[in-house]
């Protein structure tokens, strides 16, 4: 409960009154806010603090938040929430595919706003407890004559056919092959998949796992590599090498 409390989040909005108000919000439920104006600003406070979350308006006055947005996340694995206009929906793809993790929509209420914060930052644990720590230097995973390469995102076959996956199923294999031998409840898996914003309107784990055993299974229908473990989730029954 008290690392809750210290939980950092850092709001970058050139609104006054909107930093005023996603502020005292999320201070009155127990978060950390440092609520800046400008990307200089950003910056001066990832200097001088240890940031939890970023909120990222892509509209400031005078700067391309967007641009903010790439550099942020080529500079940092921290999770961003962007925030845009009801009509700026090619604005909040591109920011998913830059990487964000998801998005609000002026106008928003608060208590939206802490619970997109809140299942971002629940996600993040969660990858925290499954994969391997960032600093670990993994180039690949091999598997039954299949190679998963995580720099290049390719999923290629024992034939060395390359397999198309999506940002979710590509997260999903990512996470057995992290975890293998291991049950990973829907809720973990569900998490996994949709870091970085992948598969943000796809709910359904399951789907995903008929999806991924479609591509990688010898017989779909009676799955060796991602088996079911009922009332628990799934289990990646396959012996997994690491490669460096």
């Amino acid at each position: 409960m008290s690392r809750a409390v210290q939980l950092h989040i850092l709001a970058v909005d050139d609104d006054p009154a909107m930093r005023k108000l996603v502020a005292d919000y999320l201070r009155e439920n127990g978060l950390q806010v440092t609520a800046v104006a400008t990307g200089a600003e950003m910056a001066q406070a990832f200097a001088e603090h240890a940031v939890d979350l970023v909120m990222l308006d892509l509209r400031l006055v005078g700067e391309d938040g967007m641009q903010l947005a790439r550099t942020l996340r080529a500079e940092s694995a921290v999770p961003i929430i962007i925030v845009t206009g009801k009509q700026d929906e090619a604005d909040r793809v591109m920011g998913l595919e830059l990487g964000a993790d998801d998005y609000v929509m002026k106008p928003f209420s608060p208590r939206e706003l802490l619970a997109r914060i809140r299942a971002v930052l629940r996600r993040y644990q969660t990858a925290r407890e499954v994969l391997p720590p960032r600093s670990d230097k993994r180039r690949a995973y091999r598997f039954a004559g299949w190679e998963l390469n995580l720099g290049t995102r390719r999923l290629t076959s024992p034939g060395g056919d390359r397999l198309e996956l999506t940002h979710g199923e590509f997260n999903l294999l990512q996470a057995f092959c992290a975890a293998p031998q291991r049950v990973l409840t829907r809720e973990q898996l569900l998490d996994l998949s949709r870091l970085h914003g992948a598969e943000v309107y796809d709910r359904s784990v399951d789907v995903q796992v008929l999806r991924l055993r479609r591509k990688i299974e010898p017989d779909p229908a009676r799955p060796q590599y991602i088996r079911t473990e009922r009332g628990a989730g799934y289990v990646f029954s396959v012996t997994v090498e690491v490669l460096s």
